[in-house]
């Protein structure tokens, strides 16, 4: 006798015994398959995710293990001198390299301007931004950092001015500088070494208005000392482009050119004679005990500037290294 077969809906035949639902559901792989695949599809994106989270935060943890300690207001008794990070760190200087005040020769008048002025900053007394700006290798530079040491030799270590080097290539980060050490005890030198602009550069304006220009201004207890081959800072094509491409052309160069109008102090300096040559050699060669007859010391010493085709400190400074190196004598103070 036939078994009974439920019923189907008309045109659409007889459905599968009643008895036999788990059968029919197993003989379905199409659905199987389905389900099997999908699952890992799935996991696969999330369990991916979550191990490139945990790598970023392991390499997250190392960066901020090894990272300096940030100099807080609290903290600018470590050193006297600092380099500035864009990332927000002043880093420590135990060392800053230097020559002594009396080894700089031929620069005795922009070196009493601006000893002058460091002093009365340091006294708390009103003082100017300075430019030095003029030929390389005579001492621009040596200088800020001489009248720094000169200055801090017979203070105490709560009056002692900070030195704070800004490298050319974060002037835009110069705002936040100046926040950091608006709040300090202590007084600063901002120092700028070897500033220029050049091109579609527009950091300038950051220089600008911490100058003279921003409604904050420049804090009182911060001074800023810059040195440059050139008097105003930019290059001539740099103006001449602006002149061109202007409205205005005149208030364009005006803009330019305004930059270094707001440095208070402009110390120029200039090739030094044979003379003045010749005195920073014999000067290096005394303080160092560089021992070697004048005659022949005079000959050398011009001979070396000669290849050099220039005569500055910065080419005395390396015919003593040469004629130390040659002898055998360790430049160490004498």
């Amino acid at each position: 006798m036939p078994k009974n077969l439920s019923k189907s809906p008309a045109g659409k035949g007889p459905r599968t015994p009643a008895g036999k639902p788990a059968r029919v559901a197993a003989n379905r792989p199409k659905g199987t398959i389905k389900r099997t695949v999908k699952a890992p599809r799935e996991a696969t994106p999330n369990l991916s995710q979550e191990r490139i989270v945990r790598a970023l935060e392991t390499i997250a943890a190392h960066l901020s293990a090894q990272a300096k300690p940030a100099v807080t207001a609290e903290s600018f008794e470590r050193a006297d001198a600092y380099v500035w990070h864009p990332d927000g760190r002043l880093a420590p200087v135990p060392r800053v390299s230097r020559v002594e005040l009396f080894l700089l020769k031929g620069i005795d008048r922009m070196r009493d301007i601006l000893m002058e002025n460091t002093e009365r900053f340091a006294a708390g007394l009103p003082a100017n931004n300075a430019l030095l700006w003029g030929a390389r290798g005579m001492g621009k530079s040596s200088l800020v950092k001489a009248a720094h040491a000169s200055i801090n030799a017979d203070r105490k270590l709560a009056d002692r001015l900070k030195l704070v080097e800004i490298h050319r290539e974060d002037i835009e980060t110069l705002p936040t500088l100046m926040e950091k050490l608006r709040d300090a005890s202590f007084r600063f030198i901002v120092f700028i070494d070897d500033l220029s602009f050049d091109g579609n550069d527009a950091s300038y304006k950051s220089l600008k208005a911490v100058l003279e220009g921003g409604i904050e201004g420049r804090p009182e207890n911060v001074i800023l000392y810059a040195t440059s081959n050139r008097r105003h800072l930019l290059a001539r094509d740099m103006i001449e482009n602006e002149r061109s491409t202007a409205i205005n052309p005149g208030e364009a160069v005006e803009e330019k050119v305004s930059l270094s109008d707001r440095f208070g102090l402009w110390l120029g300096f200039h090739r030094c004679s044979q003379d003045e040559y010749l005195a920073m050699v014999r000067g290096y060669c005394g303080h160092f005990g560089v021992k070697v007859d004048d005659e022949a010391l005079e000959r050398e010493a011009l001979e070396w500037s000669t290849t050099r085709g220039s005569r500055s400190g910065r080419v005395a400074w390396q015919f003593v290294q040469e004629l130390a190196g040659r002898l055998g004598v360790r430049l160490t103070a004498q």
